[in-house]
């Protein structure tokens, strides 16, 4: 088996939080375990104990005492910390002297047209200040929804921050989004207050975004206020609209003497979205307490954020790529959590169409000495088939870990990573490669700084997460490829979906494949009906043994569609391509699989006498374009008389997909419960097309 250590000779000895944490464990409650799997059995069978560690680890703080941990162990609708007050942003602002008497920033921001900007803590405490008065000013109470169309820029952050602060609840969509899919995101959660953009630069291009403004203000009929951020434009206004830049130029006694309020744990921070084959996105709600716990247990313990050595004066610096339509975005605003240096950059990186440059991150990674490097698996390939360089890059000598998410990285991408930074004076960087999901706004599956690493393979399961991969019997299996299933309830879970007054659209999205009563605790037992049901999350896994230790993600399970870490639902696709007048049935499946490249094809049948020549396929792109993102034009678009569906009409995702893998069509579909099995020849023909091509 391939393995390596992780500590970089060339680097002094340090000790990872990981084991800092475990030293504590050990002095402060006589707890010591042999090996990492006897100390995550332990989080996943006594909860009660190991996240009140996390809470007593992290010293947070709350002016009244919780009455129990888990109050209520079952899913869903587990209850934490009954009687705790918390907020998420006074975690962030109580770094502010330390980290300033560091000399450390909170913030780092670049873009693509070459502006820097650095935003000190004090300065972070008081803009965040300063909004936070503002909207309470506007009226803003704590549960009303602020919405935000912003790009990925210290004014997000300070936005969010500021929000959080008064108990407002945050929910924010990227630039990059189309308003059709904006508006069926706002909408559900009707917000009073809307921040948004001016434009943004991508690909070498500025792109205004005022009418995208127009139209959010016309279509949200509950909004009572609107702030504008000037990303292109500092002269341009908008009518009725607050300048941002000039809400936050206060400062006076009252900003001073700000502080966040306090908050019951499972009041709601933010609500993100994640789609699934059908209907609109769901609205995830997750709360302030969770968020800290799972947030720190992540960056710190597991991502090893805000160690004792950083390998330069200017101590640590995190950087993940992201937009801000991806979970990754939060992630990355959880640094600040720990009291470290965020590093943040908005715009492609891979330059632009014209002029290509997959070294844009790394060439800023060089300069702002980041130590965490963070992006997405499709990045580190993309770089590796662009066959970037050391010397095109700068000093990379401070990169420390390289982190991967949102797909599976082949063990070729790891390898050339290491190979990479082994030529920029890195001679074993720690990869720490992370599995998660919006939907809990966490990591099921993650790094550990002390294991061994298998390129192509993640280190370990995440303390606290009783994560087990289930076969079709749903029984656990090691060293096979199961459904991931969490068999224990983590503290970031959703509070609700916004909107499902009963609960059924929660139930039905993570707890419908195993309601109560199935399967075995982590340390033995049945899970009785009284247990509540376990969490499917609609991913393959193979969960290694000792002999193979480790974790491999395959792709996705379900028939969402997951390109790049972000999610979209099936049925927002459809809902773009066929609303043009010659397509009259669609079907898209995302190939995702085994650490492959994504590919997603589009079948589409179209009207009687439509041939889709190249103007039929551009349109069709530009209305996924527009009306979704970018991010989703299909790699092929093929022409087919039929979509294949059920007899009671549902379009036949998921066999597709797995015919198009290479399983036999027998084993994928019944066709006894088809509308129409005649279709399926072609698709089978199709499937074995591929199979060759792709070979």
């Amino acid at each position: 088996m391939e393995t390596h250590h992780n500590i970089p000779p060339t680097h002094p000895p340090y000790t990872p939080q990981i084991r800092r944490y475990q030293d504590w464990l050990q002095a402060q409650h006589g707890l010591r375990f042999d090996d990492y799997h006897a100390l995550w059995r332990w989080s996943t069978t006594d909860l009660d104990a190991f996240w009140q560690s996390v809470w007593d680890y992290f010293d947070l703080q709350s002016p009244t005492p919780h009455r129990a941990v888990l109050a209520k162990n079952v899913m869903p609708g587990a209850q934490w910390f009954p009687g705790a007050q918390v907020n998420y942003a006074r975690q962030v602002l109580r770094h502010v002297d330390a980290a300033q008497a560091a000399g450390q920033p909170a913030l780092i921001g670049r873009n693509e047209r070459g502006e820097r900007r650095e935003l000190s803590w004090p300065a972070l405490r008081r803009q965040v200040a300063a909004l936070a008065l503002h909207m309470r000013a506007q009226g803003v109470q704590p549960g009303d929804r602020v919405a935000a169309y912003l790009p990925n820029i210290p004014e997000t952050i300070v936005a969010f921050l500021a929000c959080a602060s008064i108990g407002a609840v945050w929910s924010l969509c990227a630039p990059d989004m189309g308003t059709h899919a904006v508006l069926d995101r706002f909408r559900q959660i009707a917000p009073t207050v809307l921040l948004a953009v001016d434009g943004v630069t991508y690909g070498g291009r500025d792109h205004d975004r005022c009418d995208v403004l127009a139209e959010l203000r016309a279509q949200l009929p509950t909004l009572r206020h609107v702030v504008l951020v000037s990303n292109l434009d500092a002269s341009k206004t908008v009518a009725d609209t607050a300048c941002y830049a000039s809400v936050i130029a206060r400062n006076d006694a009252e900003t001073a003497a700000f502080e966040p309020a306090w908050l019951p744990f499972d009041h709601p921070l933010w609500i993100v979205y994640s789609s699934g084959t059908t209907g609109l996105p769901k609205p995830i709600v997750h709360g302030h307490g969770g968020m800290l716990l799972v947030m720190l247990q992540l960056a710190v313990l597991h991502n090893d954020i805000g160690c004792s050595y950083a390998p330069n004066s200017l101590g640590e610096r995190y950087h993940w790529y992201s937009s801000t339509g991806w979970i990754m975005w939060n992630a990355q605003v959880g640094g600040l959590l720990g009291g470290t240096t965020c590093v943040l950059y908005d715009g492609n990186p891979g330059g632009s169409k014209e002029r290509p440059d997959w070294t844009v991150l790394w060439r800023m990674a060089a300069e702002e000495r980041v130590t965490f490097f963070g992006a997405g698996a499709a990045f580190y390939g993309h770089c590796m088939k662009a066959g970037i360089t050391p010397a095109a890059c700068g000093d990379l000598s401070a990169i420390r870990v390289l982190g991967s998410t949102g797909s599976p990285l082949p063990a070729e991408v790891q390898r050339w990573g290491s190979q990479l930074l082994a030529s920029a004076g890195v001679p074993q960087v720690w990869w720490c490669n992370i599995s998660g999901g919006t939907d809990f706004a966490g990591a099921f599956i993650g790094g550990n700084r002390e294991l061994p690493q298998t390129p192509g393979r993640m280190q370990c399961r995440m303390l606290g997460a009783a994560v087990e991969a289930w076969d079709e019997q749903g029984r656990p299996v090691l060293d096979a490829v199961g459904e991931l299933v969490c068999t224990q309830p983590i503290p970031s879970m959703p509070l609700f979906l916004w909107g499902d007054a009963d609960g059924a659209r929660y139930r039905a999205s993570y707890f419908e494949m195993y309601p109560p009563g199935h399967g075995r605790r982590p340390g033995g037992g049945d899970l009785g009906p009284e247990a509540g049901a376990v969490w499917r999350h609609g991913d393959w896994i193979e969960i290694g043994s000792s002999a193979h230790p480790g974790c491999v993600i395959y792709g996705r399970s379900d028939a969402t569609i997951n390109r790049h870490g972000l999610r979209m639902g099936t049925s927002e696709i459809y809902s773009a391509v066929e609303a043009l007048p010659e397509v009259l049935d669609s079907l898209v499946v995302d190939l995702e699989y085994l650490g492959r490249a994504s590919w997603m094809p589009l079948f589409v049948v179209l009207r009687a006498g439509a041939v889709l020549d190249e103007a039929l396929r551009a349109r069709i792109q530009g209305a996924i374009r527009s009306h979704l993102s970018p991010r989703f034009v299909p790699d092929e678009i093929v022409q087919v008389a039929e979509v294949p569906r059920t007899l009671s009409g549902k379009k036949q995702e998921l066999p597709i997909k797995k015919l198009l893998l290479g399983q036999p069509i027998e084993k994928v579909v019944n066709k006894d419960a088809m509308a129409n099995p005649g279709c399926l020849a072609w698709y089978v023909e199709f499937a074995a097309w591929r199979q060759a091509h792709a070979s």
